[in-house]
């Protein structure tokens, strides 16, 4: 739409498309306006828009992710988490444990993440785990305790929701960011639910998802109108058994250059081992990421679940400090 459309002009253009038969999504930037018509593309053609008042000009998006790709939206999203942006200039680390563990743990972990400078809390009340047997995370007692502790020191907090039937749970404790997990990213029923609430999601990318599959999930989010959407890469799966993860740092710029959505980096579960992350985390802060998501435990010996990937709080001090400097070289904050 041109730079000056009026509501009445988009309003007229939306009412068309869905008199065709198709759905509408609007995407607002700050220098322009698009309607994207989603449907059967052969039911329309770019020349019946052409001629209404305030379209500037009409094309097919080629791409199989209409609303999450960058032809849809010039514009890099910033998504606004309780005054706290991902996206943009702003750099920000969301640390915090593995699982919520006790109320001791979780209040000294919070309170130790907010002295390191990070604006956003991380933990786990329900624990995807590989074995039926390892600790599968104290459920609804861990969110009120994580979400008292956060609360304490004023973080938001995100946490991963792994069953449909637990989101009205999760909205019962507010939870600020809700995570889909790698072994989540094609459940494609839980991701049509978090597309119709209002709350920011990050989505971690599938252990062997191409970059299109990982896309086209962040596009079954959006469809349901949820466009407060944060990828999350850490790490795929390959031949190499050197390290937990490949940590797919090519995938920045790639992403920068498909999506309009912001993009953080998890170089805990990427590594595997507490020593790996430093140099993963500077890695991704230099490449273009414009977040990360670290483990950090009060004391890593005694966490109940990936003790070794987990930084002591003064590894995590030293690592927020080294990001400031790479973030100062590519004129961007921490």
């Amino acid at each position: 739409m041109n730079h000056d459309v009026t509501d009445e002009q988009i309003n007229n253009v939306t009412v068309k498309i869905k008199d065709l038969g198709h759905a509408v999504n609007i995407s607002r930037g700050a220098k322009r306006t698009v309607i994207c018509a989603i449907g059967d593309k052969t039911q329309l053609n770019p020349k019946m828009f052409d001629t209404l008042p305030g379209v500037k000009t009409s094309k097919y998006i080629d791409k199989k992710y209409k609303i999450v790709s960058r032809e849809s939206h010039h514009q890099d999203s910033v998504i606004d988490v309780r005054g706290v942006p991902i996206g943009g200039k702003q750099i920000q680390i969301i640390g915090g444990p593995c699982s919520v563990e006790t109320p001791e743990q979780i209040n000294l972990a919070a309170q130790q993440v907010a002295s390191a400078g990070c604006r956003l809390m991380r933990g786990g009340a329900f624990k995807p785990r590989t074995s039926p047997y390892t600790f599968q995370g104290k459920g609804e007692d861990g969110l009120k305790i994580f979400r008292q502790a956060a609360d304490k020191v004023n973080l938001p907090i995100v946490t991963e929701l792994m069953d449909i039937r637990m989101l009205d749970t999760f909205l019962k404790y507010d939870v600020d960011i809700i995570q889909i997990g790698t072994r989540n990213m094609q459940n494609f029923d839980l991701l049509k639910e978090v597309g119709r609430i209002d709350k920011p999601v990050i989505l971690k990318r599938g252990i062997s998802a191409t970059i299109s599959e990982w896309l086209m999930a962040a596009e079954y989010i959006a469809a349901g109108g949820n466009h407060k959407i944060i990828l999350c890469e850490r790490g795929i799966r390959t031949f190499e058994t050197a390290y937990r993860n490949v940590l797919d740092v090519t995938c920045i710029p790639v992403l920068k250059r498909e999506t309009h959505l912001p993009v953080i980096i998890d170089p805990s579960h990427a590594g595997g081992k507490a020593w790996m992350v430093p140099a993963l985390a500077r890695a991704a802060i230099a490449a273009g990421a414009d977040g990360l998501l670290v483990e950090t435990h009060p004391n890593p010996c005694e966490a109940w679940c990936d003790a070794d990937q987990a930084l002591n709080p003064q590894e995590f001090k030293d690592l927020m400090a080294s990001l400031k400097g790479i973030a100062a070289v590519i004129e961007r904050s921490l």
